[in-house]
């Protein structure tokens, strides 16, 4: 992690001495020595990375490294603030404050010239033979061929019996309501084997409504009952705000007079069974709760009357084959190092979790003999049926983990426990942290995606959703691994959660403050009213799953307690006012805010470090009065209402060259027809996600010769496309678009559209099956109009997923040749829709059929097709990719 730490201030410091240099003016030359010394230090670091684990005096001199570089840091941007501070100053006040400037800049120089006699002390102590190694892990993935993610619940080992018992338990015995547990400690299984039963054909055959829920140690009634809705398909917008008990009313009203089956995962406590048992109606339809949990007493609690399924140890010869599987995919092991295999798997003692993890470790090192044998050698000395030895098995692979990997490995300790992390998120939290750094012309984000797919393959990051394309969409962490995270965390200074009650309000001397990082998981009222001080936190990340309103009072926290802030989430508060306080925040590179906000203000511009910007507003419209075309790092910009973008002044190019091109700006969502302009959309030539809201009319009219969609048309790397067309306070209907642009006008390497309210005749379906690049249409409520859809041969060549919303279709015919790779199809209240075209049985890459609210005949022929395609994978032999079919309601 100190790696991690060097290398960003030698960026940092870089940029300032290139980009903004009069900031530090008086002290250039300070600060270019100082990059020279860190520099030597970088080097440094990169020798010892092998020593590092085997000589404590190598990991001291990396604290001292360390400790040298926070400090380094903090002189740095605290006088950057300073500096720009006084340079935003009228002549008047600047001149007030020449002294006191004058005075900083003397005592700044100082503090330089102690920090490097402090790197020179260290430099010239830490020559401990330490030589240069060479032959290591390779640094990028790129060098191996790119698998695709595995899911979590694949290579399951030794739960064939285990879930033959639970599918006998749930789906026998009384008529009445009844909880069935599965207890055991962490690592053991118990996801995995709910999970393998949650998804057996029998069980969906058995239980017309299956959900599946986390609770975790820190929980929220509410996101629990709004889980298990969503997971049954019946959350809207509307339930977002409704109450706890109103929440457990509508879903026990939806439950009461069906057969269900929900999965409560990870119950910590008897006190949160009593919390939302109450949502579970006992109708005497013989359905049942699969309840997980460590604690016995938890489910006891549940069910007195059943004792609890306790999971076992896998056998010697279990462990063996699941490190095989995870090891070695679908190759065998070299007999050479069968036997050394087999110790590590016998040392593991059968958790399941161990094992997984020690086999990441084996997969990303050459598979040799003395390799293998020093992780015999070390799994020996940590690994028993104790959690806190397992620890330090777990750790063993964290320590092996390339530099560049492991700081964003404990970075997972921001999440809450059981979080599903959003992963376009998690890749702009990464950037915005430092934790990846330019390599070429390759973009940044598709590197950090390198890196998470790097820890997934390690086996220390679970998939948990995936994309068309195959690419991860959420991934989460096991508990475990998330506690590592933590403890690794603390003990380099590097983050502190805060959970329950706050604490006092620290003094800039308490160990709090020399955090980096504070991530809030619940009583952030609390927490903010306390006026925490935090001089050396670098990101604030609140993660309380009931959204909180900010008194007035208290908006101007952020600036008082965290001034060097660089990462900002805030999306789980909700401000009356947009807080202009964190324009003062001149090191902010991710925001993200909730509120009722109408305007981004002007300035927002002065943050030129800022490249990521998420505003979630309560208001329709957002102005964004912001400058975006000053400032040079701004890669994502999303608001959730109609945002008005004004583009640059339009005579600005000098020696042919225009200075407000953004090739950095990757995404602009949602944008109102009227910004789409050339002065907009020519200076953003990289764009890959843009979502455009409001009359869409405006894009498609044609004036003189031309559409504004002509303009979207040229921008060749964009990949995703959104058009929503909001005609308020008009009905849509009454602001129909006449038609789609011709396929040659829609960029190039489009791979998603989402089309809503549009309006479309079924005939412009031809148009989007042209586009040679589509592989995800979502069509939301009345994209398209008509009873009668007829697609064309040829099209939707690489369609994978198809989703459609409320539509008054009755008729349309499908078949392996209009969708040759349709996985996953979606119908969602298309309730005149008369059948499912029975063509779709063809498609061979089918996997996926899902229908919400649809007429029983529609749902019959969706079963019809759920039968032919079950037999033929049957007459295939293809028993593992069995057809899915989910109708809702079950009874249609």
């Amino acid at each position: 992690m100190t790696d991690a730490v060097v290398e960003f201030l030698l960026s940092n410091l870089k940029e300032l001495l290139l980009y903004h240099s009069d900031l530090i003016y008086g002290l250039k030359d300070q600060v270019e020595s100082l990059h020279k010394d860190l520099s030597l230090m970088k080097a440094f670091l990169k020798d010892s990375r092998e020593k590092r684990n085997e000589f404590e005096y190598v990991r001291e001199v990396v604290r001292q490294i360390t400790d040298v570089a926070y400090e380094a840091e903090d002189i740095i941007d605290t006088f950057v603030v300073n500096a720009a501070m006084q340079k935003s100053r009228g002549r008047m006040s600047r001149m007030i404050h020449a002294f006191d400037n004058a005075s900083l800049l003397r005592n700044v120089g100082r503090q330089i010239e102690s920090i490097r006699a402090k790197v020179k002390e260290i430099y010239d102590k830490k020559m401990f033979g330490i030589v240069s190694m060479s032959g290591g892990e390779p640094s990028r993935r790129s060098a191996r061929e790119k698998r695709p993610p595995v899911v979590e619940e694949a290579n399951v080992v030794g739960f064939d019996e285990e879930a033959k018992t639970i599918i006998g338990r749930l789906t026998e015995g009384p008529e009445h309501l009844e909880v069935v547990s599965v207890i055991g400690m962490g690592g053991l299984g118990k996801t995995t084997l709910a999970r393998k039963v949650y998804m057996d054909p029998s069980i969906e055959y058995h239980f017309y409504l299956r959900a599946w829920v986390y609770v975790s140690q820190e929980y929220s009634r509410r996101e629990v009952f709004r889980g298990i809705l969503e997971s049954l398909g019946l959350m809207n917008d509307q339930m977002l705000n409704m109450s706890d008990d109103w929440l457990a009313e509508e879903l026990c009203r939806h439950l009461r007079n069906n057969r269900y089956l929900i999965v409560i995962d990870d119950v910590w406590t008897r006190e949160a069974w009593d919390d939302i048992r109450m949502a579970f109606p006992n109708t005497d339809l013989a359905s049942r709760i699969l309840l997980t949990s460590r604690n016995r007493e938890v489910a006891l609690h549940a069910n007195a009357d059943s004792p609890p399924h306790n999971l076992r140890f896998l056998t010697v010869d279990e462990s063996w084959e699941l490190l095989c599987r995870k090891t070695f995919r679908k190759e065998r092991c070299p007999p050479e190092l069968e036997e050394l295999g087999r110790q590590i798997a016998r040392k593991c003692y059968g958790l399941p979790l161990a094992i997984v993890v020690i086999s990441g470790l084996l997969l990303k090192r050459e598979k040799t003999h003395d390799w293998w044998k020093k992780v015999a050698d070390s799994v020996s000395t940590h690994v028993a049926k104790d959690p806190k030895q397992c620890m330090d098995v777990l750790a063993l692979s964290y320590k092996h983990l390339p530099e560049h990997l492991k700081v964003c490995f404990i970075y997972f300790g921001i999440f809450p426990e059981d979080y599903e992390i959003p992963v376009w998120k998690l890749l702009r939290l990464w950037v915005a942290e430092g934790f990846v750094q330019e390599s070429g012309q390759e973009c940044l984000e598709d590197l950090a995606e390198e890196y998470l797919e790097d820890l997934v393959d390690r086996n220390l990051i679970l998939v948990a959703t995936k994309r068309a394309n195959g690419r991860i969409k959420t991934c989460r962490i096991h508990d475990m691994l998330r506690d590592l995270c933590i403890k690794e965390s603390a003990e380099q200074k590097f983050l502190q959660v805060i959970k329950g009650v706050a604490p006092n309000r620290p003094s800039s001397t308490s160990t709090q403050s020399y955090h980096r990082r504070l991530c809030i998981h619940s009583n952030v009222l609390e927490f903010i009213s306390s006026k925490p001080v935090g001089p050396h936190v670098r990101s604030f990340l609140c993660f309380v799953l009931d959204e909180k309103n900010v008194p007035r009072q208290h908006t101007s926290f952020i600036h008082d307690a965290f001034g060097l802030v660089r990462v900002l989430d805030l999306r789980s508060i909700s401000f009356s006012r947009f807080p202009n306080e964190i324009v003062q925040l001149v090191h902010l590179r991710f925001v993200a805010l909730f509120g009722n906000f109408k305007i981004l203000p002007a300035t927002i511009s002065k943050l030129w470090n800022l490249q990521t910007i998420i505003v979630r507003t309560t208001c329709r419209e957002l102005n964004i009065l912001a400058d975006i075309w000053k400032m040079l790092q701004l890669r994502h910009l999303h608001a959730s209402g109609i945002s008005f973008l004004n583009g640059p002044p339009s005579q600005t190019r000098k020696n042919y060259e225009d200075p407000f091109v953004r090739r950095n700006i990757l995404t602009i969502s949602t944008i109102s027809p009227d910004s789409c302009t050339e002065n907009i959309i020519a200076r953003t030539p990289n764009l890959r996600k843009l979502g455009i809201r409001g009359k869409l009319i405006t894009l498609v009219e044609e004036k003189g010769g031309s559409t504004m969609f002509d303009i979207v048309a040229k921008l060749d790397h964009l990949e995703s496309l959104k058009l929503l067309n909001d005609a308020f306070p008009l009905d849509p209907s009454r602001c129909i678009i006449p038609g789609l642009p011709p396929s040659y006008k829609f960029p190039p390497n489009l791979k998603k559209i989402t089309l809503s309210d549009t309006l479309l005749d079924w005939d412009h379906m031809s148009t989007l099956g042209m586009l040679p690049n589509l592989e995800v249409l979502k069509l939301k409520d009345y994209a398209f109009k008509g009873s009668r859809w007829e697609p064309l041969d040829g099209g939707f060549r690489l369609l994978r997923v198809l989703k459609i919303g409320r539509t008054d279709l009755i008729w349309w015919e499908a078949s392996g040749h209009h969708f040759p790779r349709l996985q996953h199809v979606v119908f969602r209240h298309c309730s005149s829709l008369e059948a499912i075209p029975s063509g779709l049985a063809e498609v061979s890459a089918l996997q996926n059929m899902e229908l919400h609210w649809p007429k029983p005949t529609a749902a019959h022929s969706a079963r019809l097709i759920q039968r032919q395609k079950l037999k033929m994978q049957q007459e295939l032999g293809q028993l593992n990719t069995a057809f899915k079919l989910f109708i809702y309601p079950p009874d249609v």
